[in-house]
């Protein structure tokens, strides 16, 4: 499954990502590749954990479902 990352970046801070399937699910980097790699891993550890407590994964998001929040970019993950 690919799900959707979106990059939130202000002048003064790092490279941020969230998730729109996965609530409370985010990490950033200090480069644009960092916060990628970064971002694979919480989602597996995010997902792994799902699994672990029997939840079940959200479908994933298309990008022309997610409200413009005039986000850096996006992204996405495979799990």
């Amino acid at each position: 499954m690919n799900y959707l990352a979106i990059i939130h970046k202000e002048s003064d801070s790092q490279y941020g990502v969230s998730f729109p399937d996965f609530i409370g699910c985010i990490t950033a980097g200090e480069t644009l590749d960092q916060a990628k790699e970064l971002a694979q891993e919480a989602l597996t550890f995010h997902i792994d954990g799902m699994i672990q407590d029997g939840e079940e994964l959200p479908t994933p998001s298309k990008i022309e479902d997610v409200p413009d929040t005039g986000a850096f970019g996006h992204f996405f993950v495979s799990f």
